[in-house]
């Protein structure tokens, strides 16, 4: 499990990273505060406070690809 910090500023910052998020068979959450959404859920982003950087929790160890995919991204 790896842990890295975004911050998604406009929808338009929403719709890549849940296009990227996709592409992967495995499971990633948001974490904001005490809530947690699955990554692929557009909706579930969006109930987060978005004004703050959110924490991204990767369910695997094999993912450097998406790691470098998301960098934009990160805080």
């Amino acid at each position: 499990m790896k842990k890295v910090t975004v911050s998604l500023a406009s929808i338009n910052d929403v719709k890549s990273f849940v296009n990227i998020v996709s592409k992967y068979d495995f499971d990633v959450d948001l974490i904001s505060g005490r809530y947690v959404v699955d990554a692929k859920s557009i909706m579930g982003i969006f109930s987060l406070d978005l004004s703050k950087p959110i924490d991204v929790e990767v369910m695997t160890d094999d993912c450097d690809s998406f790691i470098d995919e998301i960098k934009p991204f990160t805080v």
